[in-house]
């Protein structure tokens, strides 16, 4: 994370669930050319499990399975202080027992720009949203079946 913690775009959290400990990077690529390419910056990066008993507990980027990319490592630590112990528990209750997460804290840089643009003008965000992409692919099909 940079020296500059001042956060002028949207901020977003995504809580990723994994079957078991099924945690096996597939998406990192991804997530690091977000990164690299400017268009996130990450504020909180942390990992959970949920034991059978259903207690959560939390998984440090060394213990994850080594087939992860080893730029992963360049995330631990990663804290802006948004990201707190109540947060880790309301992400663990929506987890399968058995099962483990990653929750992550991101900047919308791409947005920051806009963002400032709006707040110079004295515009204000009064609602916004996300469609979940299973959401989205289940619309496009049945607009689809219907065409």
């Amino acid at each position: 994370m940079s020296e500059d913690t001042s956060i002028t775009g949207p901020v977003d959290y995504l809580v990723v669930e994994f079957p078991g400990s099924g945690m096996h990077g597939e998406g990192l690529p991804m997530l690091i050319d977000l990164v690299d390419r400017g268009i996130i910056r990450i504020l909180d990066l942390t990992f959970i499990q949920k034991k059978e008993d259903g207690s959560v507990v939390g998984i440090s980027i060394a213990d994850l399975d080594q087939d992860w990319d080893p730029e992963l490592t360049a995330f631990e630590g990663v804290s802006s202080g948004l990201l707190g112990d109540d947060d880790v528990t309301e992400a663990g209750a929506v987890l399968a027992p058995g099962s483990s997460a990653g929750i992550l804290v991101y900047e919308n840089l791409w947005a920051a720009p806009f963002a400032a643009a709006l707040l110079r003008s004295g515009a204000q965000l009064v609602a916004g949203g996300r469609i979940p992409v299973t959401a989205l692919a289940s619309a496009l099909d049945a607009a689809e079946a219907a065409a």
